[in-house]
């Protein structure tokens, strides 16, 4: 990448920054040994490839101790920012928010208007959107099942082993998306993570949340397999768990059943066992009871098709699922 070098040398640093001029010029102080400085070559590349008349410099710290020592480098990542050979700002850190902010500010890119800027409020409309789609938002390269970067198959199986409940988007599958968000988020690389529209951050800050027993409280958890069945057979005073639904019986059980409890003119709701194959298994143990349907009231197990038609010869069906017995 020609804006993307790597200076060896004071002399070889010097001619650099003459060579730029009035052009924007950013240089990575960084140790080849240090995590953080690795993370933040990714974010130079990316904002190399986004920002070409910018001159992105990679500098050895240690390599090259006369420049480090001029500048007061003492610890890495450290960026220096520089115009007409002069320093302009500094950040010191991994702060890859912090980092794109200033290089959108003293690149002084100007925003083009009319048509341009119109295109542009109604991408940001569509990526408050995206970003709120759900509690919790995963950008990332592929998707869980087949994620298409190291960076992404990491937090994906962080988000496994936390039992984090999120939802996921492809940035590879809409280049208009992949590119807006870095703006729209000052985040240059992904995976990036959204809770509540927020921005969380990559990998790395994820990494950290985990390590520190955090992100459990910043992500939402996966709602158990028990908490979502107590969920849905409490749903409606009445729920019948069937093979079908009301308009479609797809079996003669269900289709029976159907009937009787059509016949007390009591509300209920259904669910497509056939349609939740973790429902369908679970049921069965959490409710202790193999076989559908299954009918609940309030939150009750009444029972199968055979107790339904006791109950229904008996005459006591009605009041039952009225929940008077």
């Amino acid at each position: 990448m020609a804006n993307l070098v790597e200076a060896i040398s004071p002399q070889q640093f010097e001619e650099l920054l003459q060579k730029a001029g009035k052009s924007l010029v950013v240089v990575h102080f960084l140790a080849p040994w240090a995590p953080q400085c690795t993370q933040m070559n990714d974010v130079m590349a990316e904002l190399a490839k986004e920002n070409a008349q910018v001159m992105f410099v990679k500098l050895e710290a240690e390599a090259v101790p006369e420049v480090s020592e001029k500048y007061e480098i003492s610890s890495v990542p450290t960026f220096l920012f520089f115009k007409n050979n002069q320093k302009v700002d500094r950040l010191d850190g991994a702060h890859a928010p912090e980092l794109t902010k200033k290089v959108q500010r003293l690149s002084s890119t100007a925003v083009p208007m009319g048509m341009g800027m119109a295109a542009k409020e109604d991408l940001n409309e569509r990526l408050k959107k995206l970003v709120n789609a759900a509690p919790c938002m995963l950008f990332m390269k592929g998707s869980p099942q087949e994620p298409r970067c190291g960076f992404s198959r990491q937090i994906v199986e962080l988000f496994k082993q936390h039992s984090i409940q999120y939802s996921s988007f492809d940035i590879l599958s809409d280049e208009e998306v992949r590119q807006g968000l870095k703006t729209f988020s000052n985040w240059p690389t992904y995976p990036q993570v959204y809770v509540n529209g927020e921005l969380v951050g990559g990998l790395d800050i994820v990494k950290e949340l985990a390590e520190s027993g955090e992100l459990e409280h910043t992500c939402p958890k996966a709602v158990t397999l028990e908490n979502r069945l107590k969920s849905l057979i409490s749903k409606k005073n009445v729920m019948l768990f069937m093979k079908g639904n009301k308009e479609m019986a797809k079996c003669g059980f269900s289709r029976q059943i159907l009937e009787m409890l059509n016949s007390t003119g009591v509300e209920y709701d259904t669910f497509d066992i056939l349609q939740d194959e973790e429902v369908r298994q679970g049921l069965k143990t959490f409710s202790n009871w193999p076989t559908y349907p299954q009918l609940y009231v309030k939150g009750e197990l009444i029972g199968g098709h055979d107790i339904v038609k006791e109950l229904k010869e008996s005459g006591d069906l009605e009041a039952v699922l009225k929940g008077e017995n």
